[in-house]
């Protein structure tokens, strides 16, 4: 992998970590177009460590007072809100691969853009941090389970299931990026350990240290933006730009799939 390449994937990592579009979804794409096989999979837990870095920085004051007060609602809501990505997780480990097709990825990039246009139109609520139950984050956790399978964007499904149950637009967009701190670190660090374990984590080698760093520090810096971007569209109801966005490429991703009968 060149320095170049690594960048660009950081840049992807960055933006669509966050940017409900799907950040998996997005490097099995550019995987493929640039014909990367070996290290690929240890490549993208390093850039998913630099998305949850970002989010650890930007979040730090919220993070800080939670660590202040463990025992807060806010812990318990964040607890509850994991459980049910933790059990959808244990049952479909074995047969993530299944979902790495072309066909697959045009599908779900197709329902999350559903999921986006009808967060969109949903502008009723009016809960903040401090209004939302326990219900409310089971069922959100419930929405990003949803997004275990690549093509499926967790910050879309999440932010959607809160905007379902009544949280306000940037309630809703703050619990969701605080989801994914347990989310990435539990679903891309540990669940994902077992491949440096056996040997897997030797293809930083092959990657480049200088191409592993490049990517690193740029899915970092971008993804920080990215939050705030994505916080500021929330506030102006255009979540539907990403729809339209998604459709066209599982579009493009279907007649590629049914002509050429390639990956993606």
């Amino acid at each position: 992998m060149s320095i170049l390449q690594a960048i660009i994937l950081g840049i992807i990592q960055g933006i669509t970590e966050f940017l409900p579009i799907s950040s998996s979804g997005h490097l099995i794409i550019l995987h493929q177009l640039f014909g990367i096989d070996k290290g690929a999979f240890t490549f993208d837990i390093v850039v998913h460590l630099g998305t949850l870095i970002a989010i650890i920085i930007y979040f730090r004051a919220d993070i800080w007072a939670i660590l202040k007060n463990p025992f807060s609602k806010i812990t318990g809501l964040l607890i509850v809100g994991t459980i049910p990505v933790v059990i959808a997780g244990f049952f479909l480990r074995g047969v993530m691969d299944n979902f790495r097709t072309g066909i697959w990825l045009a599908a779900a990039f197709t329902l999350t853009g559903v999921l986006l246009l009808m967060a969109d139109r949903i502008s009723f609520g009016q809960k903040e941090e401090r209004d939302i139950t326990w219900l409310d984050a089971l069922i959100i956790g419930c929405f990003q389970a949803m997004a275990i399978p690549p093509g499926i964007s967790r910050s879309g499904t999440t932010i959607t299931g809160g905007l379902i149950r009544g949280l306000n637009r940037e309630t809703a967009a703050r619990f969701s990026f605080l989801l994914a701190i347990i989310a990435i670190a539990g679903a891309t660090v540990l669940e994902h350990m077992s491949e440096f374990v056996q040997g897997d984590g030797a293809n930083i080698a092959a990657i480049g240290v200088g191409a592993t760093i490049a990517g690193f520090i740029t899915a970092t810096v971008v993804g920080y933006f990215s939050i705030g971007l994505l916080l500021k569209l929330i506030k102006a109801c255009k979540l539907r730009y990403f729809s339209y966005y998604l459709w066209g490429l599982a579009v493009l991703i279907f007649v590629d799939w049914m002509i050429f009968n390639r990956f993606f």
